[in-house]
Order: C-alpha cells, then structure tokens, then sequence
C-alpha cells in the first residue's frame, strides 16, 4: 500500500495509436495492485477541463488489450493550451482528488502537462505528471520507439502488398501516400518492407529526377513493368507528384491515400508489450516520488527521464536506411 500517491488520473490526448488501451490496462492494473486508485479522463485535455471521468478497476480495463483505438476516447484541446483553459483542468484536479496524471500521447500532450504541472505549483500544490509515448510517427526525441508504429507499419504494409497485386496484373505505377507530417520514420520503414521503388521523405530534399524518374527507368530496363512510390505526407503532395511522373515517363501513375486505415487496427504484439512495459514504469515512477517524468524506450529498455530534459532531446534521423533502400533498388549499379 503506498501512503503518498492516492489516486492517479489516466487519458488519451492527440492523435490515437494502437496500443493505447494495452498502456491504460497496464496504468490501471499496476496502480490497483498499490493500492492506488484509478480516474480514466476521457477525451485527453478536454475532459480534465469538463470533468469528463470515469472510475476504472482491474475489471473495467479487461479485454481491451487487444483493442486498437483507446477506449478514453482522444481529443485535441486548444483551450487547454491557454492559462484560463488549465485553470478549469486544475480544478477538477482538485474536484477528483488527483495527486498525479498519466499522460498518453505525443509531444503536445507532454508539453501539456508540463504547463500543468507548472501551473499547479504556482498554486503552492503539486502534481506529479508522467508521459508515456504513443504516436504512429515514431518522432519524440527522447525515444526510441513510440507505442502505436509497429502497428500502422504492418498496417500500411497490408495494404500496399494488396495494391501491389492490382498494380502488377495491370503494369501500373502507384503512389501511395503514408501518414508522417513531420517525419519519414513510417514511409522509409514501410517502403524497406514493400521493396518500392522510391521512398520521399521530408527529412530529405527531394531530387525527382534521380530519385523517382531514374529509379522506374531502371526498374523498366530490368524488366519490371509495375512500380511502386511511396511519399511521406510531410515530403509534399502525392497528387503533384503523380502528374510529375506522368509527364516524365508517358506512365499513369494511381494515388492512393492510406490515411487514418493506419491508425487502426489490432495492435501488434510488440506494441502491446511495449505499452505493458511503459504503463507498469509510469506507476513505478509515481509510487517512487518521481514526477514529471517521460518513460521512454532506450536501446530497448524502459526508462523514466526528467521531462524538461527529454522535451529537449531531437532524434536523430535514420538515414543509413534510406541508404539500404537505395542499395536494394538500384542493384543495377549497387556494388553488393
């Protein structure tokens, strides 16, 4: 039984990734087996500002473990970003009794609750915060991997093995356009996977003639008659780019947007245990008096960093994989 943390609120903020529920069950599970009591906020922010709650138990949080989506429901809240909209978040803080938040989101819901946390302590009290990553971009800094990317990469390599079917009965181009505003960590994997013909990303310039035009050029001259292109949403607009492959080479290229399809879906088996693990060492970290944590997969383990520090932390972007891409496409002049 721990005396210091009574009760701990849990939600979903930005945008939802498979493996949510797994690191709500695994908050819940772990925090009751202390002895500390469970407050599910509904719709991330906004419910903390509306008092949108719920009681959660070992029993309420069963079967969801396979579930993608979140069953806290997400939001994105605007107001919570203002002094006044954190004031009204503070107080149901009060309301409900809270001494600590989980936090399960992306770099914005951190930054929230950093705000929070702040704000609380002009008030002369504390909340402690912890925030556990989870976002289908793979793109918080002070991680390495992020819950939710290995799901939307088998999701979105589903899809594109289907579309690869049509595309070879019919000698077709097709461009297919991956989630991954800010970053190419999803298009670049996904495109490993798949074997395309050319991967865009934001993270590099994008040389169209060396790498689309030339790339299909090769493809056809070593026999291929079907290609596939996959563009990052971040590296610019799939549309564009379809008209700039058509007047190059004469083909009619085919878009396809993946979209939100990325978002759901079942979770992974490495998503559910990673969220396990990351749900389990948010609790740990509340029950030892740490506050304003991120947990955080490092190297492969899990590890609780101080969060002003870890919002300062940028990844460093992959770029031997787009070298292995590079390898693997053009083995007409790769020296492998």
């Amino acid at each position: 039984m721990n005396d210091q943390i009574k009760r701990i609120g849990v939600l979903t903020s930005g945008g939802d990734a498979p493996g949510m529920n797994a690191a709500v069950r695994a908050v819940v599970r772990t925090a009751v087996g202390q002895g500390i009591e469970c407050i599910g906020i509904r719709r991330g922010w906004s419910g903390l500002i509306t008092g949108d709650f719920v009681r959660l138990d070992g029993t309420s949080v069963s079967r969801i473990i396979n579930r993608g989506g979140t069953m806290l429901y997400t939001a994105r809240c605007k107001e919570f970003m203002d002094h006044e909209g954190r004031e009204k978040a503070i107080a149901t803080c009060k309301l409900l009794g809270l001494d600590s938040i989980v936090a399960i989101g992306g770099d914005g819901t951190f930054r929230g609750a950093l705000d929070l946390s702040r704000q609380v302590a002009e008030h002369g009290a504390r909340l402690s915060v912890v925030g556990i990553p989870a976002t289908i971009d793979n793109d918080i800094g002070c991680s390495h991997y992020t819950i939710g990317f290995d799901s939307a990469c088998n999701t979105a390599i589903e899809c594109i093995d289907k579309l690869r079917d049509t595309m070879q009965s019919h000698e077709r181009c097709s461009v297919v356009e991956v989630m991954g505003r800010h970053a190419g960590y999803l298009a670049l994997y996904v495109g490993i996977a798949v074997g395309a013909t050319a991967v865009l990303i934001p993270e590099r310039p994008v040389d169209f003639e060396n790498d689309v035009v030339e790339n299909i050029r090769r493809a056809r001259l070593a026999g291929t008659t079907h290609y596939m292109v996959v563009v990052a949403e971040g590296a610019g607009n799939v549309y564009d780019f379809a008209a700039q492959i058509k007047e190059a080479l004469g083909i009619d290229p085919r878009v396809t947007v993946l979209g939100h399809i990325q978002r759901g879906g079942t979770p992974s088996a490495r998503d559910r245990e990673t969220a396990s693990r990351m749900g389990y060492a948010a609790v740990k970290a509340l029950v030892q008096q740490k506050g304003n944590r991120i947990i955080a997969s490092v190297n492969g383990h899990i590890e609780d960093l101080d969060m002003e520090e870890a919002l300062t932390m940028t990844k460093q972007f992959q770029m031997e994989r787009y070298d292995i891409l590079e390898a693997l496409t053009n083995n007409s002049i790769s020296h492998f």
